[in-house]
């Protein structure tokens, strides 16, 4: 039981941190009179896709991650580059972005029913709910009446975006300059709980930390050992689940790899280089989860 409170508070707080930056105006019902059925429509094109191809519900919760984290959740990461403009789109970190097709089977099904009613902003943030319900992880309500961005800039995104090889002092920067804590930065970084990554996102941390070709002695070395198997030096197509033999459901198993320096990325090793996250990661191991609420001073 304290595993399913953390996991419903957990993702409701993540779709809380998320779906709340810069937006403002926005509410539970907001399309009641103007497209009601804009949630059964969306869910529909969710269905369709995640239930065939369950490890799009990753790189979904991701996209909406990447979005509200550069200028709010506007949907500008949708945003495709112009002739005189490069878009976020095209950012490094948004290269690996997948599950496009089922934001366009959404809006295409929307305006059918409610023509340049439904933004896509509201979209991405309905689309990563029913991702994560539908591979058994919890649902929640979602506040509607975001309105999509007009602007897309690929630098901001290369700026802003939190990356794997960030360490904490950078990390800390980057989410307080969107009001965020350092609590937030690591119940966020529990979404890596889903989903895979490249060798090279981690590869320098088995191969050439330091640029004298050693291995990161912040990462458990039989771990190491068995990612040499799979990830060879250089390598840029591979994958890698994040949360090995769990990465398809949304469950707290990546705190005990973090715990255990099993974390794939500089930014996950980089909780344990804190007092304040390190604690937060711990705690987890005794309480499964619940204590999770104490330290947020929420209540349950």
């Amino acid at each position: 039981m304290a595993t399913l409170k953390f996991l419903s508070i957990f993702i409701i707080y993540f779709a809380i941190v998320l779906g709340f930056v810069n937006s403002q105006g926005i509410e539970v019902g907001f399309y009641k009179k103007t497209c009601p059925n804009v949630e059964k429509i969306v869910k529909k094109a969710v269905v369709d896709y995640v239930s065939i191809a369950p490890t799009l519900a990753a790189p979904l919760l991701r996209m909406h991650f990447h979005d509200c984290f550069v200028r709010g959740c506007d949907g500008s990461v949708l945003l495709n580059s112009t002739k005189s403009n490069q878009a976020e789109k095209d950012a490094i970190a948004n290269l690996s972005l997948r599950g496009f097709q089922v934001i366009d089977a959404a809006k295409s099904a929307l305006e059918k029913q409610c023509p340049g009613v439904v933004s896509c902003a509201d979209i991405l943030a309905l689309v990563a709910r029913d991702a994560v319900s539908l591979i058994n992880g919890p649902t929640w309500q979602v506040p509607l009446g975001r309105r999509d961005g007009r602007v897309s800039i690929l630098s901001e995104a290369t700026t802003n975006l939190p990356t794997p090889f960030d360490n904490f002092t950078t990390l800390k920067t980057r989410f307080g300059s969107l009001g965020l804590s350092v609590k937030d930065l690591v119940v966020l970084s529990g979404g890596h709980t889903l989903g895979v990554s490249h060798c090279f996102s981690f590869g320098s941390r088995m191969y050439n930390f330091t640029g004298k070709g050693d291995m990161d002695p912040n990462m458990d070395q039989k771990y190491i050992a068995q990612l040499k198997t799979k990830c060879k030096p250089n390598d840029v197509t591979t994958t890698v689940e994040m949360d090995p033999g769990s990465f398809k459901t949304f469950d707290i198993d990546y705190y005990t790899l973090v715990s255990k320096r099993r974390g794939l990325f500089v930014s996950d090793a980089t909780l344990l280089t804190d007092k304040q996250t390190k604690a937060y990661v711990l705690a987890q191991l005794s309480s499964s989860g619940s204590t999770f609420l104490r330290i947020l001073g929420c209540q349950w």
